[in-house]
């Protein structure tokens, strides 16, 4: 905006809003005085209709100069109009809805005042007030003329004192008697300090024929004027004489009564709104005139007023809010170079200003934004590559106890697909109902009462029974588990499979225990053996009959027991010095068949069944070792079977395949409906001297786990479930051997040479 247009609204503004203050005081003067704006009416009327024809005129030109703007198509102009018509509508339909609703009000509520309700409410209010004034005015009368009567039986002579009573008596102001031509003879009361007021002949007169007379003064036009004189009821009785003397004349007793000041107040208020509202309803026409006006006068400014701004302020508002437009457009296209500024100090100039600085300083936040995301990107595949290659398991819990994270090596370590059962309890996941909630108890017992050394986190081991790949069979496992809060209310556990930790420690120590007792008990055995025999052949020459016989007995006894203990000495040892295996290419199928050669019998009698699978690859073994392995599970197998009639021994060779179709392993199992395992030979089956039987040394699948050990098998043990209804009891044990080290196809596999 030119300086020159800008002084031009400058001095319109100031025009108009001096005019608009002239009107309202001249309005605000006339409505007080119905006779100056009747007076003035007319020349107010032509006066604003010259205002605003000069508004129409400016507002007319600034119409023109916009719509030009409009036509050529420059840049802001739409919002410039935009702005002028929202303004002239925030002034204009205010406005007008405010003269519509006003004038309904004005015009209805002016016929309401002059209803004929209210005018009866009126006179029925001044009736009411003249009939109390008449009602008073009469008493006063009556009581009056009783008192005059009874002054007239009295003396001629009537005392002060007599009227001063009568005055009391009667409540009244003042007492007075009078001669026949209105002199006063006597009077008593509060202004008898004055001259009392004489009444007119024509009151005496009247008093004179009708006894007594009585009127209220004070309340018309006249003594309402003047405040000096309140108002009063007056009273004038006839007293005859009652004296038959000639000189006897006749006397008026005159009694005055002021008004009480709330009955003087209410007559004046009711007598003053009964003649104004008698005046207006005269000129109810002139007053409607008058307010209707003075609305019109009100919203022709108002109005007028309005569109002038509206155009004024659409002009200071345009330049900068066309700045902010053109830099809003270019943020949306992702543009954030510094933007413009304009140097004025108003507010919208200043926000021109804060816009440019907020823009710099989005540009350095996106730019923090993308490196502060790159390296939390770069942290994330770190802390996943992490978790993905730990031979631990991690879980996180959320604070509702449901698991959020698992890595692979959780997966892998349970064989359970953990990560299908992400936002659900540890416990819904099949077959680790006891472990989560020993895994619960043991966080929240660290929680209330941490031990020593338990301060940021706790570890326990822990026994459970997991699910292989295929969910079929079941296995026992030993986790090291590491618990530690989070935060948010999260938890963390660490586990690690210390199942082979565990045995292997277990294996050493009981290959040691056997190397000690190798060494320890096989030196004294023979010399004992040899003692206990030269005895028998040194005695027994010289002893007859029972003698005898109990050395022989005796000496027999010695000699079996030290050959019982060679022979534990001799398994001890062989189980701590099981020699290296000599791996090399074999047929699974083919080492089975020759080992179950030797149980003929058993097969003949239905009590064997051997079911080998085709297409088997060769697996690297010692063929040695491995037909040891196959005696000592069949005939552990049988053993359990030996006391059931229809007890039978199932061999089977498979292959392994994981969910792909890829072969994993070649597996054989040994499968017996025997009693099964009990529980808590299940737990250390592979430890030494832990057995079932009555006789034996408990070796059996210690030797077994060792020799899978050796040949980089897993062995696993489990419970057959019964096949029953409900699902319930055991139908015997499985032995499941699986050998993941497969020969290459070219190897040709070892003949087994008979045993």
């Amino acid at each position: 905006m030119s300086k020159a247009s800008r002084w031009a609204w400058i001095i319109s503004l100031v025009a108009v809003i001096g005019t608009g203050l002239v009107l309202v005081f001249l309005l605000s003067l006339a409505t007080n005085s119905r006779g100056i704006y009747e007076h003035h009416y007319v020349w107010l009327f032509w006066v604003n209709v010259v205002v605003a024809g000069l508004l129409v005129l400016v507002i007319g030109i600034a119409g023109v100069r916009l719509t030009l703007r409009v036509r050529r198509g420059k840049f802001g102009s739409r919002l410039l109009l935009r702005l002028a018509a929202v303004f002239a509508m925030v002034g204009v339909l205010p406005g007008v809805l405010i003269y519509t609703v006003s004038y309904q009000f004005v015009a209805r509520s002016i016929e309401t005042w002059f209803d004929l309700k209210v005018e009866g409410a009126l006179e029925a209010g001044l009736s009411l007030g003249r009939g109390t004034l008449d009602t008073q005015v009469n008493d006063l009368a009556t009581k009056t003329r009783l008192a005059a009567e009874r002054l007239s039986d009295t003396d001629q002579s009537i005392q002060p004192l007599a009227l001063e009573r009568l005055r009391e008596q009667l409540s009244a102001q003042e007492v007075t008697l009078l001669g026949p031509g209105g002199q006063v003879l006597a009077t008593s009361g509060r202004t008898a300090r004055f001259a009392p007021e004489r009444p007119t002949t024509a009151q005496l007169r009247q008093a004179r024929s009708s006894r007594v007379v009585g009127q209220l003064e004070g309340l018309d036009e006249e003594h309402a004027a003047d405040s000096s004189e309140e108002p009063r009821i007056r009273a004038l009785a006839y007293m005859p004489s009652s004296s038959f003397s000639l000189t006897a004349q006749d006397r008026f007793l005159m009694v005055t009564q002021l008004l009480p000041s709330a009955v003087v107040a209410n007559a004046l208020a009711v007598q003053a709104a009964y003649r104004e509202y008698q005046a207006r309803a005269l000129a109810r026409d002139g007053l409607r005139r008058m307010y209707i006006g003075t609305l019109t006068l009100t919203l022709i400014l108002a109005v007028f007023g309005a569109l002038l701004l509206a155009v004024a302020l659409g002009n200071q508002l345009a330049r900068p809010l066309l700045v902010l437009a053109e830099g809003v457009r270019q943020v949306s296209r992702g543009d954030l170079t510094p933007k413009q500024v304009l140097a004025a100090t108003d507010e919208l100039s200043g926000l021109t200003r804060s816009f440019a600085d907020m823009t710099g300083q989005l540009s350095d936040a996106r730019a923090l934004v993308q490196r502060s995301l790159a390296q939390l990107e770069a942290a994330r595949s770190n802390l996943q590559t992490i978790l993905d290659n730990l031979t631990a398991g991690v879980i996180v819990f959320d604070r509702e106890g449901r698991i959020d994270t698992v890595n692979p090596g959780a997966t892998r370590i349970l064989r359970l697909p953990l990560s299908a059962y992400r936002g659900r309890p540890l416990g819904d996941v099949p077959g680790l109902q006891e472990f989560a909630a020993a895994v619960k108890q043991r966080f929240e017992l660290h929680h209330t009462s941490p031990e020593a050394g338990e301060r940021d986190h706790w570890q326990d081991a822990f026994d459970l029974q997991t699910g292989t790949v295929n969910g079929m069979e079941r296995d026992r496992v030993t986790l090291l588990v590491r618990g530690a809060s989070m935060p948010h209310a999260g938890r963390l556990m660490v586990f690690d499979d210390i199942t082979e930790v565990v045995s292997a420690q277990r294996a050493e120590a009981w290959s040691e225990v056997a190397r000690r007792l190798a060494h320890e008990i096989k030196n004294p055995l023979t010399p004992i053996q040899l003692s206990a025999e030269r005895l028998q052949h040194k005695l027994e020459p010289k002893l007859e009959g029972t003698d005898q016989a109990m050395l022989v007995r005796s000496v027999g006894t010695i000699v079996n027991q030290v050959q019982a203990m060679k022979t534990l000495v001799n398994e001890f040892r062989d189980y701590a010095r099981l020699p290296a295996a000599r791996l090399q290419a074999l047929d699974l199928n083919a080492l089975v068949t020759e080992v179950l050669g030797l149980y003929a019998t058993p097969q003949d009698a239905g009590r064997l069944k051997a079911e080998l699978g085709g297409g088997l690859p060769a697996i690297v073994g010692d063929t040695t070792q491995l037909r040891q392995v196959i005696h000592n599970l069949v005939q552990n197998a049988l053993d359990a079977v030996h006391d059931q009639p229809d007890g039978h021994v199932r061999v089977r060779t498979d292959v392994a395949r994981n969910e792909q179709g890829e072969l994993r392993a070649v597996r054989l199992q040994v499968v017996d409906n025997g009693p099964g395992f009990p529980e808590k030979v299940l737990k250390r089956a592979f430890e030494p001297y832990v057995t079932t039987k009555s006789k034996g040394t408990g070796l059996g699948l210690a030797v077994v786990k060792k020799i899978a050990d050796e040949h980089g098998a897993r062995i696993r043990l489990a419970n057959v479930p019964a096949g029953d209804a409900e699902g319930q009891g055991i139908a015997g044990a499985q032995v499941s051997i699986s050998f993941s080290k497969l020969a290459p196809a070219d190897s040709p596999p070892a003949v087994p040479a008979t045993a």
